[in-house]
């Protein structure tokens, strides 16, 4: 396996080729996250931005990367001008573009460039009144994602439960079902459990557009407002599961109970939901996520060092909700 530190240099030399085809200056680009995509801080005279190094078959084995990021921007683009919600805006490329295909290093992706957000992260210090903010944020997106009708080449994630359970998703660089066989028996048995549980996903009532990862890692609180970010993972799903997003690290933490309460109450300022499988979304949260950090572990040793505990943590995860049901 390349070091982390190769990986994330040679990302460095694709950002840097991709900002060769944006109209900014010259700047000091500083190194952000190096995950699901490698991403970076651009600081130029034009300001600060955001550089996406997106990972191949992100979104699935069939899906055109480049059309699924499109489409992100799209919808961030209807969001930004039918709603007062704060979200990332992108920029086009000198040839009017929202992505670009770069390749250094022997590396070839789709790249993006979005404008930095300021705020900050409160995933290790919110209060309810954060939780609540969250909410009614998330409530106004599904609003106007209810009434939004996206473009015929409209490309996203249909989170469902082939999406969740099956082979649709490539972890890293493995399929979904290369790291369903990698788990540990007792998880894999846990899992399967889970998803003959939750046979009836694809017959919820309440689906649509949704952010699909809206922890507190990706809302950013400033001078009482809360900015959304991070919407690579969004596409259509269930709303409850949404909210179990947020909710999911929340899980076992004493203060579970208001935080949960204030997420509903902020939610339902401005929309409707039936909460009642919320601990069934949050288990299905935490196989996303498994399954996810399973296949990352492959290519990326930071992920790897960890692998242990996280499957730890999802035994752990599902005692607690499936107790609570």
């Amino acid at each position: 396996m390349t070091s982390r530190r190769a990986q994330i240099a040679r990302m460095r030399r694709v950002a840097l080729a991709a900002l060769d085809r944006y109209a900014l200056p010259d700047g000091r680009l500083t190194f952000v996250t190096h995950g699901e995509n490698t991403t970076f801080r651009h600081d130029s005279p034009a300001g600060r931005h955001l550089v996406r190094v997106h990972r191949p078959q992100r979104h699935g084995r069939d899906v055109d990367s480049s059309a699924a990021i499109r489409s992100e921007i799209t919808w961030l683009g209807a969001i930004r001008s039918g709603t007062d919600l704060s979200v990332p805006e992108a920029l086009t490329a000198t040839d009017g573009a929202t992505t670009v295909e770069a390749t250094a290093a022997g590396q070839t992706r789709i790249c993006s460039v979005l404008r930095w957000m300021d705020g900050r992260i409160m995933e290790e210090s919110a209060r309810p009144v954060h939780l609540r903010r969250l909410g009614a944020a998330m409530a106004l997106l599904h609003h106007q994602a209810d009434g939004w009708t996206p473009p015929p080449e409209f490309v996203r994630i249909r989170w469902d439960h082939e999406t969740f359970f099956g082979d649709v998703m490539v972890y890293g660089e493995t399929s979904a079902a290369g790291c369903w066989a990698l788990l540990p028996a007792e998880v894999r048995a846990r899992f399967a459990s889970v998803a003959a549980r939750m046979s009836d996903l694809d017959r919820v009532d309440d689906v649509g557009l949704i952010h699909a990862d809206l922890h507190l890692g990706n809302a950013l609180f400033h001078r009482g407002e809360v900015k959304l970010i991070d919407f690579d993972d969004c596409g259509t799903g269930p709303r409850l599961y949404e909210l179990a997003v947020t909710l999911w690290e929340l899980r076992d933490e004493e203060e579970y109970a208001p935080f949960r309460d204030a997420l509903l109450d902020g939610y339902r300022q401005h929309r409707e939901i039936d909460a009642s499988r919320l601990d069934d979304f949050i288990a299905v949260r935490q196989i996303a996520f498994a399954l996810w950090y399973t296949g990352m572990a492959l290519v990326n040793p930071a992920f790897a060092a960890r692998l242990d505990r996280v499957h730890r943590w999802s035994l752990a995860m599902l005692d607690e909700v499936e107790s609570a049901t």
